[in-house]
């Protein structure tokens, strides 16, 4: 059976005209990225590999790589502007707050997946260049997304070094937990204005030979009060799956909107972080500190009655607030972090897969109902 699969994926891969490996980043401007680097080490149990900073040559930013399985985060904040790469990152800042600048996206090959994605209608940000030390030598190469946003194409394959030229191994800042907390970034969701999503669907159709995975509109995502209409995009393998949303007209003002206006333009509204053990991961992380979207105990009382037997039962998922969706092909548990910075955008969701592909659509009325009760509370419902 596994023979099977690695087949079918292989031959997914080669009939890909933009085939991809994975995700190879996400990227943070942030304020501080010393601090950033500190609070995703002890609250997320992400552990520190690399970094770049005045101290071995870059006199302009400071980089902190930390990784968790296959996930892997660069913080990285200006101490000094003086390029235009520099200028961006603190305008960034300045305008957005701490945010998500860059998705990047491992490529077999960064110069031909570049070539394609301008050729049918990226906006090229850095043409393809080789980045090397005495662990080899990076290709890399930029084109621009949604809002500020961008994807560098990178192509580590000659590349075994901690992260990328330029950077020297660290030693983690905290003691790594026993466990991970997570082992990879599940998908990657971004807000987009009003009537925007399909042209941004489209981009990644066209631009990346991305399929259309899921669709959420009308009822689907929709409370008494806010909406928002929601599709998927992967690749053939996906490996990489990128949500766009959008707000719909509704009563009140959705969280689409609120991200938007606190946001300044379209962005990177949260992470999906694939872990093997939702309970220990969230013990874990609430111990920490960290804070999580409430669910309240009715949803618990029927649950079993529409989501069947998991592997968790009812009572701790009910203590830990943990929501549960099931489909044709089997279930998931998720659960949402509160934002993560003081403006009310960037957020994280934890997420184990148990042969369900979906996102959640039987928890969307319960999640953005626990979303509005926090709008209300910050005055932005």
């Amino acid at each position: 059976m596994t023979e099977t699969i690695d087949h079918h994926l292989t031959t997914a891969r080669e009939a890909d005209p933009f085939p991809v490996k994975g995700m190879d980043a996400v990227v943070f401007a942030v304020g501080n990225a010393k601090q950033a680097a500190h609070f995703y080490s002890t609250a997320f149990g992400m552990k520190l590999v690399a970094y770049s900073g005045p101290e071995n040559g870059s006199r302009e930013t400071a980089s902190y790589v930390l990784e968790n399985g296959s996930a892997r985060f660069v913080l990285t904040s200006v101490i000094k502007e003086s390029t235009p790469w520099g200028r961006f990152l603190a305008d960034h800042v300045a305008v957005h707050g701490d945010g998500v600048v860059d998705l990047s996206i491992e490529v077999p090959d960064a110069r031909a997946a570049y070539e394609y994605a301008v050729e049918h209608g990226a906006r090229g940000v850095t043409e393809p260049y080789e980045l090397k030390d005495e662990y080899g030598t990076v290709v890399l190469a930029a084109i621009a997304a949604y809002g500020e946003t961008r994807h560098t194409l990178v192509d580590r394959s000659g590349y075994d070094g901690p992260y990328l030229p330029g950077y020297v191994a660290a030693a983690p800042l905290v003691e790594p937990p026993a466990k991970r907390t997570f082992q990879a970034i599940d998908h990657c969701v971004g807000n987009v204005e009003l009537g925007h999503m399909n042209e941004w669907v489209g981009f990644y159709n066209k631009v990346m030979g991305f399929t259309n995975m899921k669709e959420f509109v009308g009822d689907d995502i929709a409370t008494e009060y806010s909406a928002l209409m929601s599709k998927v995009v992967a690749d053939g393998t996906r490996k990489v799956k990128f949500p766009i949303n959008e707000p719909a007209i509704a009563k009140k003002k959705s969280q689409i909107d609120e991200y938007l206006e606190f946001y300044g333009s379209a962005g990177v509204q949260h992470i999906a972080l694939a872990t093997n053990d939702i309970v220990a991961t969230v013990r874990a992380m609430r111990a920490a500190g960290v804070a999580f979207l409430d669910t309240p105990d009715s949803y618990y009382d029927t649950l079993g009655d529409w989501a069947g037997e998991t592997r968790v039962p009812v009572e701790t998922l009910r203590e830990l607030k943990i929501l549960v969706d099931r489909d044709e092909d089997g279930y998931l548990l998720q659960i949402f972090t509160k934002p993560v910075q003081d403006r009310p955008t960037v957020f994280f969701e934890m997420i184990e897969r148990h042969g369900s592909m979906g996102f959640g659509k039987g928890n969307f009325k319960a999640l953005f109902e626990a979303i509005e009760r926090e709008q209300a509370k910050r005055g932005n419902l």
